[in-house]
């Protein structure tokens, strides 16, 4: 016999015949059984002509006998005839026996559940006290989780206000989106009421119980930031502190909106599934993404706590304030944020050299996108189940290469003034990608929609081949692929080029599979400037001769030094160059001294090192020799030990320099890091060790094989 609920299963959207505005919700953590008892009171507008209620649930008891709905406009409370559940599409179908008023009424639900051990939902981290273990409740709603912790309408586009109140023990520290209003204590245990929150998705809601640290700060215009922690890290807080009230002043001028809420707290979870997790106004973090020890912590450390501080809290605008209307759009709300943390990082951190650091972004986004098996940037999500798929490479790296590009082709300023009225225009409501695109275009009067399409909406991207014929510049693009299989793929590129100097620089949108550049005989020519857009270049070899040339004579900035490298090498890997074309190239970068530039020729080593020993082993020994001479000499210029005044970058090189010389085997290196490590052992404050260089780890012979496992212990 047919389920009586069975019209509603498998939907890939909840119906929309009765909508949430409101939520009323009280919590009852405890602790020690890891159980928690709720209670929901909904405002809910119904729109048309229904029986049912159907909203999200999971992992949840619901009280059956508890649940009724109340018509605002009527005195008599309708009990539910009905309380049905189909787990698989965790969906909650609530039936009265006849039709509901329209208009808005309150749905009010009992239930009960579990602090779950799979950080979702409403689930249980473990801390300690004096030694002590202890749990606290923490919540991870992303992508459809708040429907673990109380019944909800659970899809993006649903949003509503939440009226949150937690009892709990009197001892803890009960946090939540909004400030609290008021507290009362009754032996134990403890009321916390807190302030009703502005319009926001069921996905940003957020809860946490237990007993923190804090150091607190304010920005210029009123806003209280707070960075928790566990007991004694408190220190550990003030960096992530400053570069949040930095950082809130910034989008605050960048988007032109204030922050919309009273307080900005963020908080060190131990155990966190995500990096970080953007809660309007409770912003979650992994402890190595919030916490940075001055003493202790290395200096790539340092950049990571400030980019992501200023990630997450560029989606209390882009995500939060204006959020996407469905999880097909989850690219923009990442790929942006990804992008603009670089933004800020850079204001806040000019010396950092961060656009530049921002490559390996593009690359990664580029080697994913470059199988076969990849997808477009927009997916169509049929159901909550497929979301997950999507929280990947391509929807960060790669959406903010193509934001970082579109920006690029359409000019700084007249970006920044059209995300400013899509933000005004959106605020409190939902967008989809083409809403962007269509305020992007009526500002620049560029044709945005038309270009970003065909790079969100198919997967992969163009490699443009170029070569110089009779004083023209002929370019062709093709879809780039490890595999090298054919494709008809085709994108519309915006070209950039400079020939012969940054000064003499040309801007073409390619539209088509090939087209040509009239230009004059110059000492180079280099394609995609700065690296800003999306595609790979393969240069014929009198081209690609003048840019050898070009990097060994200092005529490259350090990001184009890095794309003329990081395309060849893709280019040899997927068998469009030969790896004699690729080591020649990399000779040219003897002298090479900049962080990201060598960071990425580290990284091309240890692959050529792996593919050469699978192909050709006899030649490992000339080649690892190669590399060696190649890293020697910015490491002998760096040294084992910083330098006063030296630079944050130099700092993070240190140790991938060092690394990568222990990893080929140079004796001076080896020899070197055990002496250092010994002298550490002996003496936990040497100074012969420092953050950056214990995250050494490297390969070692076998006369050293019992010393170095003592290290590698220790570094890694």
């Amino acid at each position: 016999m047919a389920s009586p609920y069975s019209d509603f299963k498998g939907k890939p959207r909840l119906p929309k015949f009765a909508t949430p505005k409101r939520y009323d919700i009280r919590l009852k953590p405890d602790l020690d059984s890891c159980i928690f008892n709720g209670i929901v009171s909904i405002d809910v507008d119904v729109v048309s002509s229904t029986k049912y209620l159907v909203l999200n649930v999971a992992d949840l008891n619901v009280d059956s006998s508890s649940v009724s709905f109340k018509p605002k406009s009527s005195s008599q409370e309708l009990r539910a005839s009905g309380v049905g559940l189909i787990e698989e599409d965790e969906l909650l179908i609530v039936e009265f026996a006849e039709e509901l008023s329209l208009g808005i009424g309150v749905l009010n639900i009992s239930f009960q559940g579990t602090l779950n051990d799979q950080m979702k939902g409403f689930y249980r981290s473990v801390y300690e006290i004096n030694g002590e273990k202890k749990n606290m409740a923490v919540t991870q709603f992303e992508p459809a989780d708040a429907r673990r912790c109380f019944p909800c309408w659970d899809e993006p586009a649903a949003k509503a206000t939440f009226k949150i109140t937690l009892d709990v023990p009197s001892n803890l520290i009960a946090l939540s989106n909004m400030p609290v209003i008021e507290e009362k204590k009754e032996g134990d245990l403890k009321t916390v009421y807190f302030e009703e929150s502005p319009i926001m998705s069921t996905y940003l809601v957020a809860v946490v119980v237990g007993l923190f640290d804090f150091v607190e700060s304010s920005t210029s215009d009123g806003i209280k930031v707070r960075c928790y922690c566990q007991v004694g890290k408190s220190d550990q807080g003030k960096f992530a502190l400053e570069v949040a009230v930095k950082t809130l002043e910034l989008y605050k001028k960048y988007f032109d909106v204030p922050y919309a809420l009273p307080k900005l707290d963020m908080i060190a979870i131990p155990d966190f599934a995500a990096g970080a997790m953007e809660n309007y106004g409770l912003v979650t973090y992994r402890e190595n993404a919030l916490l940075y020890d001055e003493k202790h912590s290395a200096a790539a450390n340092k950049q990571r706590v400030a980019i992501v501080v200023a990630h997450e809290l560029a989606h209390q605008w882009f995500g939060n304030l204006v959020t996407m209307e469905w999880w097909t759009h989850l690219w923009l709300n990442e790929g942006f944020a990804t992008w603009v943390s670089y933004l800020a990082a850079d204001a806040i951190f000019p010396e950092w050299n961060i656009w530049t650091q921002f490559l390996d972004q593009t690359t990664d986004g580029l080697r994913l996108d470059g199988l076969s098996e990849s997808h477009a940037i927009e997916v169509e999500i049929n159901h909550a189940s497929e979301i997950d798929e999507i929280f990947d490479a391509i929807s960060y790296r790669k959406g903010a290469s193509v934001i970082r590009m579109l920006q690029s082709y359409i000019g700084a300023d007249t970006f920044q003034r059209a995300l400013a009225r899509y933000i005004k225009k959106y605020a409190c409501s939902n967008a989809k990608t083409e809403d962007l695109w269509a305020v992007l275009e009526e500002v620049s009067g560029e044709p945005v929609k038309e270009l970003m399409n065909s790079w969100t909406q198919q997967k992969g991207y163009p490699v443009v081949s170029v070569r110089v014929k009779d004083e023209k510049l002929d370019l062709e693009q093709s879809h780039f692929l490890l595999s090298g299989s054919p494709s008809d793929s085709q994108w519309i590129v915006p070209i950039t080029l400079c020939c012969g100097s940054y000064d003499n620089r040309y801007s073409y949108l390619l539209k088509e599979k090939s087209g040509s550049l009239g230009i004059k005989d110059a000492a180079y020519v280099k394609l995609n400037v700065d690296q800003t857009g999306f595609y790979r270049v393969k240069y014929d070899e009198e081209l690609g001769a003048k840019l050898r040339h070009a990097i060994e004579s200092g005529q490259l900035s350090a990001t184009d030094r890095f794309g003329v490298l990081d395309d060849l090498f893709a280019l040899c890997t997927s068998g469009q160059q030969s790896l004699i074309n690729l080591l020649t190239l990399i000779a040219s970068f003897s002298e090479e001294t900049e962080y990201t530039v060598l960071s990425n020729l580290i990284n091309i080593s240890y692959k050529v090192m792996r593919i050469v020993a699978d192909a050709t082993p006899e030649l490992v020994d000339n080649l690892r020799k190669f590399f060696i001479n190649l890293f020697e000499y910015p490491a002998l210029k760096l040294g084992w030990d910083s330098k006063s005044g030296e630079s944050h970058l130099d700092a993070m090189l240190r140790g991938e320099l060092l690394t990568v010389l222990a990893e080929l085997g140079d004796e001076n290196t080896l020899n070197e890091a055990i002496r250092r490590f010994d002298a550490f052992c002996a003496d936990r404050d040497s100074p012969l060790l420092p953050p950056d260089t214990r995250k050494m780890k490297c390969s070692m012979m076998p006369r050293r094989i019992f010393r170095m496992k003592r290290l590698l212990a220790f570094l890694m």
